[in-house]
């Protein structure tokens, strides 16, 4: 098992401009945004940020707060595009612009890993950036969510993408839930990805605790591949686990599978000074 850090580097609709003192700057596309980030402890490259919104955090640590707009900023959203994937970047009251930049460097890595005729599964797949990516390869996708809302972004931002007629299923469901039938099914894929919440519900009201629910659904997981799989990526956001502990989970799961193991953080590159901005941690399995 190796560890090594994923970086996610600037592009032409995201760029993490500045960060310190608890929080960072960022811009999507036209706009620059100001959202807290305890791990950000140094000081700021410069004194003074302009943004045009700033998410203020509430007192609760469950990530309670609001967005406080300098200027007009769409509601409903504006448009953004990560090479060939179109999507619609949103201010939500989760303090989240409705997608993940520091996942860039997982879509490309799995996209290298998928073609034409391949099939992958995404779990907890949100708006569908990632599955979009994945598709554009050629791949199937099957998209998992248990918020309608987020499914339905990610319709729309296939429909953005031009790849509205792509086959992707798009499924409102409990992933743990769909992740055992689907071995119920006997049904294998050639990458899995995902990306569970510490905490959530289901659309039944079901509950999810990751610590408690995770290594069952690795081990589901496992069963969903074979000898001619290619990946399964895992990430984590905002909880209090080592990727040492992620990744020697993944590594005891698929251990009769051969391949390599990696595990390590995420990070941003900060366009000011060009420091890595720690951002979640991850474990995959690829074939290679």
């Amino acid at each position: 098992m190796s560890l090594t850090t994923l970086v996610a580097e600037p592009w032409e609709d995201y760029g993490l401009v500045d960060s310190g003192h608890g929080r960072k700057l960022e811009r999507y596309g036209r706009y620059r945004f100001i959202r807290p980030e305890p791990q950000a402890m140094w000081p700021p490259a410069q004194p003074q940020w302009d943004s045009d919104g700033e998410f203020i955090p509430g007192s609760d640590e469950e990530g309670g707060g609001r967005w406080q707009f300098n200027r007009p900023v769409p509601r409903e959203g504006w448009g953004l595009a990560w090479g060939d994937v179109r999507f619609r970047a949103q201010c939500t009251p989760f303090r989240h612009l409705a997608f993940f930049p520091d996942m860039a460097p997982q879509w490309a890595w799995m996209r290298e890993r998928l073609g034409e005729g391949s099939e992958a599964l995404n779990l907890f797949g949100y708006t569908g950036v990632g599955t979009l990516a994945m598709a554009a390869a050629g791949a199937r996708l099957v998209h998992v969510d248990a918020s309608k809302k987020s499914v339905e972004a990610g319709r729309e931002n296939a429909r953005l993408s031009a790849m509205e007629d792509r086959p992707i299923r798009w499924i409102v469901e409990d992933a743990a839930k769909f992740a055992a039938r689907e071995v119920r099914r006997g049904r294998r894929y050639d990458g899995i990805v995902l990306d569970p919440p510490k905490f959530g519900r289901g659309p039944a009201g079901e509950i999810w605790k990751l610590e408690e629910g995770l290594p069952e659904l690795v081990a589901d997981c496992r069963r969903l591949l074979d000898a001619d799989s290619r990946f399964l990526v895992l990430t984590a956001y905002a909880v209090r686990m080592s990727a040492l502990a992620i990744g020697e989970l993944i590594r005891q799961a698929l251990a009769d599978l051969g391949g390599r193991i990696e595990c390590g953080d995420m990070a941003v590159r900060e366009e000011a000074r060009g420091l890595l901005l720690p951002t979640a941690i991850f474990a995959r399995w690829s074939r290679d």
